[in-house]
């Protein structure tokens, strides 16, 4: 890399195949979900079933990313993967081929175990082929489908449901899948995943055991709690609560084992801990937020889904103009005052949907919502590169599945609580509510949306502070000698 702040071709070379399968990947997480009611009618299933199309895929991602370190380290970045890549294409064309309800969940889970290995790994490759001092440029890139695809998904999906059929947000996966296996296959080199000397491959079972349970029940419950509305039922406290006690067991065994399966004891570091909760909290802003924008113009405007998706491309493009500025800056500030900076503009875009109307102008929706794009580019990725910048390279494989498991928590968390939040204010005004008390009801629930982004300001001060103490104390060590004077 040079000094410019340009990515070396080297890492261009990574990128471009990490956006490959981050695209296939993440895109599949918010396509499917707007073929749940086509999904219904066509398989002739209900829609507590159909919901499992959705909510299998996502436990089994969140089951399987914490084995991705271990994986990378044992048989190389490129092989997994590859592997994953070609298995996500092949359980898509299955998904597409499902005769029935019950056929399309089992697939969708497959689908779910290879898709929870390909972005977790690809980060890991690139962030030991970039080195701390470029994570910036380097998540700014990654970060752009992330933030695009709650924008495209609902449009490719609508567009694909509505014109050709189900079946083909599916299929759509494969040309996609076979483009990153080229590209993989010329760009990406061999090597293995550097970790900790003497701890390359080993697998923590005991830790398997615990973690991965542990995190899917959590995500299970809160997606209980997203579908629902409630929170104090059975099915949401028990799961939630056992899956709590596994994480528990899991950190107390992972601080205590010499190679843990996920390294929990960087957390001792008081800036890698303030740059993980900024990421739990921004996810929870993000995904939440998503939640509400396009229900918002579906349930109170009456749009369809393609044209909702069409109109949240403002987001989308303020994440892409701030993501590539942000990333710059991180590199050459540190991601701190970035990310501060990213949660100051995103409550500013918030704001104006907390007092959101029936008639609320859609370009004033627009407006508000590319101000809010820039929000989130400034915030998510540089928050995931600070935490980086503070690894050693060894440190990167069994540190990446804990960033990815506490943005896919933090996720979860904000769509259950603003789930909850919106549904309790619905069910106060009745099913026979003016469009007015509906948009009401949504302005309510963005204040709940605007108190999270405040929230997570308070870690990302902290994140500024410690970057701003080590960049002092790293000049002072830097700094030259008086001479001494001769004679």
């Amino acid at each position: 890399m040079s000094d410019s702040g340009k990515l070396s071709p080297e890492v261009r070379a990574v990128a471009i195949v990490v956006i490959a399968g981050a695209i296939m990947s993440i895109l599949d997480t918010t396509i499917v979900n707007v073929a749940i009611e086509t999904l219904t009618r066509d398989l002739h299933a209900p829609l507590s079933t159909v919901q499992w199309v959705s909510t299998g895929y996502l436990l089994a991602l969140a089951t399987v990313i914490p084995l991705t370190g271990w994986a990378a380290e044992r048989f190389g970045p490129k092989r997994v993967w590859m592997t994953a890549v070609a298995a996500f294409a092949m359980t898509s064309a299955l998904c597409g081929l499902a005769w029935n309800i019950e056929t399309l969940i089992a697939f969708r889970v497959l689908q779910g175990v290879a898709g929870g290995m390909i972005m977790p790994v690809g980060m890991i490759t690139l962030a030991q082929a970039a080195g701390p001092a470029r994570m910036g440029r380097v998540m700014s890139v990654v970060g752009v489908p992330m933030l695009l695809a709650p924008v495209l998904g609902p449009v490719i999906g609508g567009f694909l449901v509505t014109q050709v059929s189900w079946r083909w947000i599916f299929y759509v996966n494969v040309p996609i899948g076979i483009v990153g296996l080229v590209l993989a296959s010329r760009l990406l080199h061999r090597d293995r995943a550097v970790g900790r000397e003497g701890g390359t491959g080993h697998l923590d079972r005991l830790g398997l055991a615990l973690l991965s349970p542990g995190v899917a029940l959590v995500v299970f419950g809160l997606s209980k709690v997203a579908t629902d509305g409630r929170v104090g039922t059975t099915g949401v406290l028990v799961p939630m609560a056992l899956g709590a006690v596994l994480i528990g067991l899991f950190a107390r065994h992972a601080w205590r084992t010499e190679y843990p399966l996920v390294e929990v004891r960087l957390l001792a570091n008081g800036g890698f801990a303030a740059a993980a909760v900024t990421i739990v909290l921004v996810g929870a802003a993000l995904f939440g937020g998503m939640l509400l924008l396009p229900l918002y113009y579906q349930v109170d405007r009456g749009l369809s889904a393609l044209q909702a998706g069409l109109l949240l491309a403002p987001q989308g493009l303020g994440a892409a103009i701030a993501m590539n500025v942000g990333g710059r800056l991180t590199d050459r500030i540190g991601g701190g005052p970035v990310v501060v900076a990213g949660l100051a503009i995103l409550s500013l875009g918030t704001l104006p949907f907390t007092q959101v109307g029936a008639d609320t102008s859609y370009w004033v929706l627009g407006a508000a919502l590319f101000v809010r794009g820039l929000g989130l580019g400034a915030a998510m990725m540089p928050a995931m590169a600070s935490a980086y910048a503070l690894l050693e390279r060894h440190e990167v494989p069994r540190a990446t599945p804990l960033l990815n498991v506490l943005q896919r928590i933090g996720g979860s968390l904000g769509v259950a609580l603003l789930a909850v939040v919106l549904e309790r204010r619905l069910g106060e005004i009745g099913p026979a509510a003016s469009p007015t008390a509906v948009a009401e009801a949504f302005g309510h629930t963005y204040w709940w949306a605007l108190a999270l982004t405040t929230v997570a300001m308070l870690p990302a001060l902290v994140l500024a502070r410690a970057q701003r103490s080590a960049r002092r104390e790293a000049a002072a060590s830097s700094t030259p000698p008086v001479p001494t004077p001769v004679g």
